[in-house]
């Protein structure tokens, strides 16, 4: 289940937002994360803009578009909004704010953190759905499930999951995927919580 959530990435030593519904990135966190990066080492200035315009990147924007089907970038519109751009065109940017930044951008952008959280999306529907079939008084689900939650939280030691780590997403997966194989031989939802918390 790809429910859109925006994802806060590293680079640069700077915060780069990516959208985890088409897996898209913010070309603006990136250009302003550059340019300072650019800064503190007295190179000019990265335009985006100009780059946009550039004949071999408009070569490139048309490829992406063919093999992919897909239009590359979302420009944002008024002064706060984002251009959202393809994980390759954002590759092709990044290279050319620092070009010798070359492997830590393919490492970082191909780390599993999307991939984590979606397969998380999918268990945790898994789990409430299990959870709902042995819950008695099923008015008192919705804060019954938010409970949880916050349990699962707790036991991830993860304050904002928006900010975890590959590592952290995946033991949620791990623990949404208990609860609901406990529930299937368990009629106690408690037990099969608690149970899933302690195991992991």
């Amino acid at each position: 289940m790809k429910t859109k959530v925006l994802m806060k990435r590293k680079l640069f030593d700077q915060e780069i937002l990516q959208d985890s519904k088409n897996e898209f990135f913010s070309a603006t966190d990136l250009v302003r994360a550059g340019n300072k990066w650019r800064q503190a080492h007295d190179f000019s200035m990265f335009n985006l803009s100009q780059f946009l315009q550039a004949e071999s990147t408009k070569e490139f924007i048309n490829e992406i578009e063919n093999k992919y089907k897909i239009i590359p970038f979302i420009k944002g519109k008024g002064r706060t909004a984002h251009t959202w751009v393809h994980p390759l065109l954002f590759i092709d940017i990044a290279l050319a704010i620092n070009p010798k930044l070359k492997i830590e951008v393919y490492d970082w952008l191909y780390d599993n953190l999307i991939k984590y959280r979606n397969t998380s999306g999918d268990s945790y529907k898994k789990m409430s759905g299990a959870l709902y079939q042995r819950i008695g008084d099923k008015y008192k689900f919705p804060k019954y499930i938010a409970e949880v939650a916050t349990q699962i939280q707790e036991t991830c030691q993860v304050k904002n999951w928006q900010e975890a780590t590959e590592e952290q997403l995946n033991k949620r997966d791990k623990i949404h995927e208990n609860i609901a194989l406990l529930c299937e031989v368990l009629n106690n939802p408690n037990e099969a919580v608690r149970l899933a918390l302690v195991k992991s």
